[in-house]
């Protein structure tokens, strides 16, 4: 498989890209700042530069050529309410156009939990944040994509251990950033797993398992 990767050098990104390549994908890394390019060729993925505010639909198609799916795990990262508005939300629609437009129907969305940051004083820049994601998703559940959009907690910097809690409403919960990369993943490898969100934590249930019960009939 063929993964292209728009926020490869981050904190889901770096360990996702390592997982993927180290099972024999072929990865492309798009990155933004020329100091991450070392970043992102470290876990075996090919640096590829671009800019998510800067680029046209058309510039991000021709990088998308060729490849079978989009990781989409970019994010502002608390750099103001425009940088929001443009990459989590507008570079959602952008990038979900070029992969229309190259012909990439598998796009993988690391969204947010709904109940993130429910226990804070409420913040402006937080809450614009959170309707830029909303949006997000619900712009690309409008496309003719086959869309995964996944909704990890809070997340964590410990090591992870592959195990979680995924499903379509779960309780609220943290989830280290290794777990989601280990999810996403798995989801990868099991394209039928699409038109759906799942909201994801820690937990018990090893990563393919997981995707497996997300894929098993409902009981009756």
């Amino acid at each position: 498989m063929k993964v292209f990767q728009i926020g490869a050098a981050g904190g889901v990104g770096r360990p996702l890209a390592a997982l993927l390549s180290a099972r024999g994908d072929e990865v492309s890394g798009m990155h933004r700042n020329p100091e991450q390019a070392a970043v992102i060729a470290a876990t075996g993925a090919t640096p590829v530069i671009g800019d998510l505010i800067e680029d046209s639909v058309g510039d991000l198609a021709a990088k998308f050529a060729g490849h079978d799916a989009i990781v989409f795990s970019a994010g502002a990262h608390g750099t103001g309410t425009d940088k929001t508005t443009l990459i989590d939300g507008q570079g959602v629609e952008k990038a979900a156009e070029a992969a229309a437009r190259a012909g990439i129907y598998r796009f993988v969305l690391v969204s947010v939990f709904p109940d993130a940051g429910r226990d804070r004083e409420p913040n402006p820049g937080f809450e614009h944040y959170m309707r830029v994601k909303k949006t997000a998703d619900v712009f690309l559940t409008h496309t003719g994509l086959d869309w995964l959009i996944v909704r990890p907690g809070t997340l964590r910097d410990e090591p992870g251990n592959g195990l979680v809690t995924a499903g379509l409403a779960i309780e609220y919960g943290d989830v280290r950033r290794e777990n989601v990369a280990a999810f996403l993943a798995a989801a990868l490898a099991r394209p039928e797993l699409r038109h759906t969100i799942i909201e994801l934590t820690d937990g018990s249930t090893p990563v393919e398992a997981a995707v497996a019960e997300l894929l098993a009939p409902p009981r009756s």
